[in-house]
């Protein structure tokens, strides 16, 4: 039992970590510093929110800057880098 036990731990961490490092295969990263609707600094309003649309990482400084951005996405298209 303390076998099958250790084995599932072992997967499931595998698995995890495969995830984290593969999942995000032929996305391509959001590379600026800002975030893409106000231009703030990433981090200045705390942890910055990392969201993916399609295959394009795009970063956030606060939850308010999702609603805007997904509002109307083309306006901030040019801000993205």
């Amino acid at each position: 039992m303390k076998t099958y036990i250790t084995s599932a731990i072992i997967t499931a961490t595998f698995l995890l970590s495969s995830c984290a490092t593969t999942g995000g295969a032929g996305i391509k990263r959001y590379t600026s510093d800002t975030c893409v609707v106000t231009d703030n600094k990433l981090g200045s309003m705390g942890s910055p929110i990392s969201k993916v649309y399609g295959n394009q990482e795009v970063k956030f400084c606060c939850k308010p800057c999702i609603e805007k951005y997904e509002k109307n996405p083309q306006k901030f298209a040019a801000n993205i880098r």
